[in-house]
Parts: C-alpha cells; structure tokens; sequence
C-alpha cells in the first residue's frame, strides 16, 4: 500500500466516522473529550484520585460512543478512562443541533 492509499483510506474513513458522528449524537447527553479520545454517552462521572502525591482522573462512562476511526465497534455498553490530563464534559444541548426550518 503506497502513502498516497493510505492517506486516501484514512481520509475516507474519517469522512465515514464524521457522518456517523451526525447520525448518533441525538442519542447522547453528554460528550467528553479526553488528551487521546472523545466520547458520547448518556452517563458521566468524573471522581479525582490521589496516589502518592499525584493526581489524576477516572472518567466512568455508561451507554457511550468512541471517536475511533480504528475502532470496528464504536458503541460501549461502559468505559473507564484514567488520566493526568484534563478532562472536558459538555452537555449537548439537542435544540443547538437543530437544523432551521427554510420555511418552505
């Protein structure tokens, strides 16, 4: 496979995984953003742990999507994710996903 293929494949696949990206969203309630993933999902909770003098962060996550264009299965039943990096957790607003009607 030449670079120029794989380049083309991963673009395709990007393009692939934005549109089911827009078909799903209406099912979630909240979206998480992680330093390596993004997630939908419908449950979040965030608890900050200390061990040995180092904080860090354990995201639960329940009914959820993963941004993974290498991933063969996107939907997760649960995830846990550890980490030293910030954590962001959004509310979808589903009304700010609304396409205006054209009055047509």
């Amino acid at each position: 496979m030449s670079a120029e293929d794989l380049e083309q494949f991963e673009s395709e696949a990007e393009l692939k995984l934005y549109r089911e990206y827009k078909d799903v969203v209406r099912l979630f309630t909240y979206a998480v953003e992680t330093e390596r993933r993004f997630y939908l999902c419908n449950t979040v909770d965030l608890k900050v742990r200390t061990e040995g003098g180092d904080v860090y962060y354990e995201v639960s996550m329940a009914d959820a999507w993963v941004w993974d264009m290498y991933r063969p299965g996107r939907f997760v039943k649960n995830a846990k994710v550890l980490t030293f990096r910030d954590v962001s957790i959004e509310e979808i607003v589903h009304s700010d996903l609304e396409v205006p009607d054209s009055g047509r």
